[in-house]
């Protein structure tokens, strides 16, 4: 890089380190330790991993067992070690992500990729959904880069397309709503794949510890309670909104019909599927849809802002840029925790629900196109 893009570089760096340190959301890596907590109970002091609970709080491991398994090594790590590896697992994820989406589209406006990846990678660490991820030790954004993979694999016609899929919903169910796109584009081999790799991790998790997999398939899976409360602010899907306005649960599954009825539309639309814009409108859904979706989860929106910004730039107009611009300052500012302890009225009803009317937004904005041009995880660049 230039000595002015390194200089640009280093202060960015500085302000944001500054931010992410005093910012008051940060969130001393709590999800990390549980997971490390609820693995060394179960591995380390024969205790049921369903029953853990993190420093006496209610919050406990919630994911399927093939998750604890793949979180094992933690058991046998210390503190600081595993911090270490959850902010370099997501700091990897985050620069795959950047490499796919963002590199491709760098490239053809012949800018510097050194100094727009850097900058790119600390707006990504600003986004608040990527902050409490990093801060939270969190697992999504590696999970996002497992079904990205896929998405590589599928438009290279890859025959291994959807072991990533199938890995990512052996861990988190949420992702199997991928599986449904496979099978609403006709992508009938990977969602096979995606599917038979789901189904054959859950079996290991099954053979290796059947008494931990009886209880969360029988029990512990049902038990909503586990998850925390739907009403919570952080909760930014349609359920959150139900819970939060008192509405009956009529209207989260009508609502949910809804987005799921224009996600179909859109995904099937005439010509050759648009995989690319496909994927980023399934991860908008499944943050829609899922009866859980806390603030950190809305990184399955990072591929739709990215295609966002590909179009405003292909637009090539300042007011183009507005709508992206305008969608990661809002999904950056915090502003629906101005509602943490609740309120009445309208301005709490539109204000606390914030992420919700924008993840609805970009079910409808997110561009398709009949055949991808170069650009974002395009097939050309998908080698």
């Amino acid at each position: 890089m230039k000595r002015l893009h390194v200089l640009i570089v280093v202060l960015a760096t500085v302000a944001v380190g500054v931010f992410l340190v005093t910012v008051p959301t940060f969130r001393e890596f709590f999800d990390l330790g549980v997971y490390r907590g609820a693995v060394r109970s179960w591995l380390l002091d024969g205790g049921a991993l369903y029953d853990y609970l993190y420093q006496d709080t209610q919050y406990g491991f919630t994911y399927p067992p093939f998750a604890a398994l793949v979180l094992s090594p933690l058991a046998l790590t210390s503190w600081p070690v595993a911090v270490g590896l959850s902010i370099l697992a997501n700091a990897l994820a985050v620069a795959l992500l950047l490499r796919w989406f963002l590199v491709p589209v760098v490239r053809r406006h012949h800018w510097p990729v050194p100094f727009v990846c850097a900058l790119g990678f600390l707006a990504v660490l600003v986004f608040e959904p990527a902050r409490d991820s990093f801060s939270f030790g969190q697992v999504n954004l590696a999970l996002l880069a497992l079904v990205c993979a896929d998405l590589r694999g599928l438009l290279a016609g890859r025959r291994w397309a959807g072991v990533g899929i199938g890995l990512a919903c052996a861990i988190k169910l949420t992702p199997a709503v991928f599986i449904g796109y496979l099978l609403v584009t006709r992508q009938y081999r990977a969602a096979a794949v995606a599917t038979g790799t789901a189904a054959g991790a859950t079996l290991l998790a099954f053979i290796l510890a059947p008494a931990t997999s009886a209880q969360f398939w029988l029990g512990a899976l049902w038990d909503t309670g586990r998850v925390g409360r739907l009403e919570y602010v952080s909760n930014q899907s349609l359920r959150g909104v139900a819970a939060r306005l008192d509405l009956p649960s009529a209207w989260w599954l009508a609502a949910a019909a809804f987005v799921l009825a224009a996600w179909f539309l859109r995904v099937r639309r005439g010509g050759r599927p648009d995989h690319v814009a496909g994927f980023a409108v399934t991860g908008v859904v499944a943050c829609l849809i899922s009866p859980v979706t806390w603030v950190h989860h809305l990184v399955w929106l990072l591929p739709a802002l990215f295609l966002l910004l590909d179009a405003a730039l292909r637009a090539g107009s300042r007011r183009a840029l507005a709508a992206p611009a305008a969608v990661y300052v809002v999904l950056s500012s915090s502003v629906v925790w101005l509602w943490w302890a609740g309120a009445d009225g309208l301005p709490a009803a539109l204000g606390s629900n914030t992420y919700v009317w924008v993840s609805l937004g970009l079910l409808f904005a997110v561009p398709f196109r009949a055949a991808v041009a170069p650009g974002p995880l395009a097939r050309a660049d998908a080698g």
